[in-house]
């Protein structure tokens, strides 16, 4: 019961934008389905200066410790499983720097999921012992941040 989407993502900004936009309604794979919502708006954002994107990603972090943190609250649900801002950051972070074109958002998807799910070291330290908004948003920015690397080294071995 405690993973149904709250009908409060509909009407409560703080709740809609942590549900990411409604994408975290999804009654399967809430993740993958945040994660799709967040490279559609990769996708539809213009070119920005690395500059201008890591200060992006840092506003979008520091805004998802307090979305996340203040929604797990409200539902009294730490890290319910509709809660995809942080699958929004994880993945936007992955893509800091990615060549331009929609295979190479494909691999940054791939990748980020498999982080996210598989939750190595030090993902699943973050996800087990860190709480409330943090928590919530550290293990998806660990994943971002391992998934960018992967990435990156792919652009500099294949191209």
């Amino acid at each position: 019961m405690a993973n149904l989407a709250p009908r409060s993502i509909w009407t409560n900004p703080i709740h809609f934008l942590a549900f990411g936009f409604g994408s975290g309604a999804a009654p399967v794979a809430p993740g993958t389905f945040g994660t799709l919502a967040a490279m559609l708006l990769y996708w539809l954002a213009p070119p920005l200066s690395p500059m201008v994107y890591c200060v992006l990603l840092v506003v979008t972090t520091v805004l998802g410790i307090w979305l996340c943190g203040r929604t797990s609250k409200d539902l009294g649900v730490h890290d319910h499983g509709g809660i995809v801002w942080d699958e929004f950051v994880g993945y936007w972070i992955t893509m800091f720097m990615a060549p331009a074109g929609v295979i190479w958002m494909l691999v940054g998807f791939g990748l980020f999921r498999v982080f996210d799910i598989a939750k190595p070291w030090p993902i699943k330290w973050a996800d087990e012992k860190v709480e409330g908004g943090l928590g919530i948003m550290l293990d998806d920015v660990i994943a971002g941040i391992l998934a960018c690397l992967c990435l990156q080294g792919m652009v500099f071995f294949v191209g």
